[in-house]
């Protein structure tokens, strides 16, 4: 198959949509698909494009058999509201051309992921002129998240908004999204049941495994290696909630035991390195390289997950597979029936989105039990190595994606499957 794959969000960045929009188009390429990508230049999660790259300049390159082209953006240095909705435009108007030059190879299917909507309707009419399929590939609800974290207002505007987005998916030939509950709001807003497909982020069980020994960051950070380390890894955005971070180790300092690594980078960091100011075992780091993401993650005796109330059925975290397959415990701020309090509550703690003060108590009943992080730990790991392992997660897409452009494709992946590639 030939897949154009088109977003915002790309290798090199680490964390995120970009990194699982990359995670797809070399795992496609590596298994003998023709795979384009329209993107823009790296800047996420930092919001600064990323050394080696210009944002007002168009790019063309090749990474491990992919080939992306890169548009200009402007990229504000502190996201929100009306900033943010000319950022997304932007890149949707200046990404255009490139589009259309990487539609004129005539792929079978065009896969758009939203974030951001806005690229949607291009991505749709690219396709319909060039005779492929059109995918929308919903990583987060943003509209949705936008409204419930009050980055956006207005009843009207909000109705309007949510017209014209039930008016746009139904266009699209598949919608896929990374939940079950997101799955269900995609149906709820008018897309076809048979059109709507399951693709959940996924882990490398193999790269991110549970180990002993987590030694490396811990002695360079001066941490003790009897301590228990509660870890927050990931962006530092406004749909985190991060503030709560900064009141539980407040709660908590008077623990000797306990020590908190918070990694990332984004929007909120400044603020929450403001409000630990004088803490005396919390430590931040700037996002790590791919390659030391297992250490780092087993670095954690406890994973923190707080989330902002209203976000949880809107967004599923990315950073989640990563902490599942590390085989730690999970300690989550998500209401219960959500989906995210579904999957955590097998192998973690959940508590009330925003609040400080149960998180902390959480963190406290964890650290004085080992036998009870070993066996959430272990949950954790089994649940990585059933639903998330990669391979099986993109080998089902790559079915799906050979389904929806038609027999042609569905005989040749038929005919690697008969060979034992697949």
């Amino acid at each position: 198959m030939k897949i154009l794959i088109y977003g915002i969000n790309y290798a090199p960045e680490l964390t995120g949509i970009g990194k699982y929009s990359a995670e797809l188009a070399e795992w496609m390429a590596a298994h003998g698909h023709e795979v384009s990508v329209v993107t823009a230049p790296p800047y996420y999660p930092q919001w600064q494009v990323h050394d080696g790259y210009r944002a007002g300049r168009y790019r063309k390159e090749t990474r491990r058999g992919v080939t992306v082209r890169r548009a200009p953006l402007w990229v504000p240095s502190r996201p929100g509201g009306v900033k943010r909705l000319i950022h997304l435009a932007s890149f949707a108007v200046s990404s255009l051309p490139s589009l259309l030059r990487a539609a004129a190879g005539r792929p079978d299917v065009i896969v758009v992921v939203e974030p951001a909507l806005f690229c949607a309707p291009a991505a749709w009419l690219a396709a319909r002129l060039c005779g492929a399929r059109a995918w929308l590939h919903i990583q987060d609800y943003e509209v949705d998240a936008a409204f419930e974290l009050g980055l956006l207002k207005g009843a009207g505007l909000r109705a309007l908004v949510k017209r014209g987005e039930r008016w746009l998916m139904r266009r699209f030939d598949r919608v896929s999204t990374i939940s079950n509950r997101m799955l269900d709001l995609a149906v709820a807003k008018g897309v076809d049941a048979d059109r709507a497909v399951l693709l959940p982020n996924w882990i490398d069980v193999n790269a991110i495994t549970p180990r002993a020994d987590s030694g490396d960051y811990r002695a360079e950070l001066g941490i003790p290696a009897d301590a228990v380390v509660a870890l927050y890894s990931g962006n530092m955005g406004g749909k985190q909630g991060l503030q709560t971070l900064a009141d539980v180790a407040q709660r908590l300092v008077h623990d000797p035991r306990l020590w908190f690594v918070f990694c990332g980078q984004g929007p909120e960091r400044t603020p929450l390195q403001a409000a630990c100011a004088g803490l005396q075992r919390v430590v931040f780091l700037n996002l790590q390289p791919a390659e030391r993401l297992g250490a780092l993650l087993n670095t954690a005796d406890i994973h923190l997950l707080p989330q902002r109330a209203g976000a949880a059925d809107l967004v599923m975290p990315s950073k989640l597979t990563g902490m599942l397959a590390s085989g730690r415990p999970v300690v989550c701020g998500a209401a219960p029936g959500t989906e995210l309090a579904s999957v955590v509550t097998h192998c973690g703690l959940l508590t009330p989105p925003e609040d400080a003060e149960a998180m902390a108590e959480a963190i406290r009943k964890l650290s004085c039990n080992a036998q009870v992080r070993e066996t959430l730990g272990a949950a954790a790991r089994l649940y990585a190595l059933k639903y998330l392992h990669v391979d099986a997660v993109l080998a089902a897409a790559e079915r799906e994606f050979a389904a929806v452009v038609g027999a042609k494709a569905t005989r040749s992946l038929d005919a690697r499957t008969r060979e034992g590639d697949v």
